[in-house]
């Protein structure tokens, strides 16, 4: 689908919530997206953007059995992701491959590569790391961190590890570090819990209430961003974890998603259930950690952070996800299905920000 001056769109037949950079596709700037529909047969949408950067072009269109929860696209394989799905009865989670001449078939069908079938409580989440090719997969239940080691060539997934997050910690989702492959954090009710993955022990944790999201600084080890749901955006530095090292004012209703720039520093962005999208520049600097456990300088003592603010959108927005090829443009992903695009080139002068709102 094309769009004019105000930027492009693409639109979805159901409701959605989840989207994912594809990182592994070097040759085009694309995204993969799912739908969440109860009764209808959910599908799965590869969608490339343009070479003139002017439209959103659907690579591919794929029968997904169950509702949509969670997605994530393989970091080194562009024709591999996951998926967190509903029956409507029971949850599950899967990795999935698209087939190889799906370009030139009437009706492709996804493959299954495996099931992560060991789990008996509520899936939330399945990660891969960030930072390159690796033969583990995490995945997160309400009550359980499961390590598993992926074959594809033998289309095969086991458990390496399992562990419970304890009582009274029931788990929502996680971020694996970019900067370590052992260290992986797990948000919950209450805080913030870190583990080694090489003894699945927990190692510290961050006490803040009602966390719904967060996600590691892919520049600069030692930083993860919390999204919170009234009290707004944290940025941490991990080696002084007593408080923020940045707040950040977040949305007027729950903040529910933020992700960090893969490329450029202190660029965030953090979408809620106000239905708007954020664009945030918060670089960390020296002054910042080095004050991290004195009381926070108050926001209307500092520079406005919020470079562009998304409003034009009618429902919450879950999705996120930043291009890893064109790091100066992002997706967006509105529970309604809906279709808006932005271009802030105003915000910084040498980048050109566009937002895919669905």
């Amino acid at each position: 689908m094309q769009g004019g001056s105000s930027g492009i769109g693409y639109g979805l037949k159901y409701q959605a919530r989840c989207i994912s950079d594809v990182k592994a596709d070097t040759d085009h700037t694309s995204f993969i997206t799912g739908t969440l529909s109860l009764r209808e047969e959910n599908e799965v949408h590869l969608i490339r953007l343009s070479s003139g950067g002017t439209e959103l072009i659907c690579e591919g269109l794929f029968s997904h059995p169950n509702e949509i929860w969670d997605l994530a696209s393989c970091p080194f394989d562009q024709r591999i992701f996951s998926t967190v799905f509903s029956t409507g009865e029971s949850y599950g989670a899967a990795i999935w491959q698209i087939p190889e001449l799906y370009g030139q078939l009437n009706s492709p069908q996804l493959e299954r590569i495996a099931s992560l079938d060991a789990h008996v409580a509520k899936i939330n989440c399945v990660l891969w790391w960030p930072s390159g090719r690796h033969d583990k997969l995490l995945s997160i239940d309400d009550e359980n961190l499961f390590l598993w080691t992926l074959d594809c060539s033998k289309k095969a997934a086991q458990v390496q590890s399992k562990e419970s997050s304890g009582m009274l910690h029931y788990l929502s989702g996680g971020a694996w570090d970019p900067h370590d492959m052992n260290a992986v954090a797990t948000t919950c009710e209450s805080s913030v819990q870190f583990w080694d993955l090489r003894t699945m022990k927990k190692t510290n944790a961050i006490e803040r209430a009602h966390i719904r999201n967060a996600n590691y600084d892919m520049k600069k080890s030692h930083i993860l961003v919390t999204a919170e749901d009234e009290s707004g955006i944290h940025i941490w530095d991990l080696r002084k974890p007593k408080s923020p090292v940045k707040e950040l004012p977040g949305h007027t209703h729950w903040t529910w998603a933020v992700t960090c720039n893969p490329e450029y520093d202190g660029l965030i962005l953090s979408a809620g259930t106000d239905s708007t999208v954020n664009l945030w520049q918060a670089p960390i600097s020296a002054e910042d950690k080095a004050t991290s456990e004195s009381i926070t300088e108050p926001l209307n003592q500092q520079a406005d952070p919020l470079l562009n603010s998304y409003s034009d959108y009618e429902d919450s927005v879950y999705g996120l996800a930043w291009s890893s090829r064109e790091p100066w443009i992002f997706a967006s992903l509105s529970y309604d299905g809906r279709v808006r695009t932005f271009c802030n080139s105003g915000s910084q002068k040498k980048h050109r920000y566009i937002a895919l709102n669905h």
